[in-house]
């Protein structure tokens, strides 16, 4: 078990096990964001005998201790992020790819005129093509 991974799991409440640990490996490594069905495909090339029902139960639970969040960029597909600060999105339009754009790079004004509302977060995506050596800079 990778003592990395299983100390940032308890850092957020959640006791390591060898199939946690190896859902943390690939899903706080990556840069994709990757669906419940991705996960489970990536951790089983590792991992052969990984359920599916576990790595959705440990990935609802890694959302519900706040490790990664659920996000819906496309109509019908839940995916998860494992970068939980505050940061934009651009999709892909052709090939489906997410991108995190910085928080920085966007500035979104207006929010104080929100009447009847509390705002508590917010984050813009963007869809397009991404082209040449695309890269979101800060």
């Amino acid at each position: 078990m990778s003592a990395h991974f299983a100390d940032a799991l308890r850092s957020h409440g959640i006791q390591p096990s060898a199939q946690r640990v190896a859902v943390a490996e690939y899903l706080l490594e990556t840069t994709e964001h990757p669906s419940a069905e991705e996960v489970w495909a990536r951790v089983r090339a590792k991992f052969p005998m990984i359920s599916r029902a576990t790595v959705y139960n440990t990935v609802n639970l890694f959302v519900e201790k706040g490790l990664v969040k659920p996000l819906i960029l496309t109509e019908g597909r839940v995916v998860f992020d494992p970068d939980t600060r505050p940061h934009h999105h651009f999709v892909d339009d052709e090939t489906g790819i997410i991108h995190d754009v910085p928080w920085e790079a966007l500035k979104v004004s207006g929010t104080d005129r929100l009447e009847g509302f509390e705002l508590r977060e917010y984050a813009v995506v963007l869809h397009g093509r991404a082209v040449g050596a695309a890269r979101c800079a800060g």
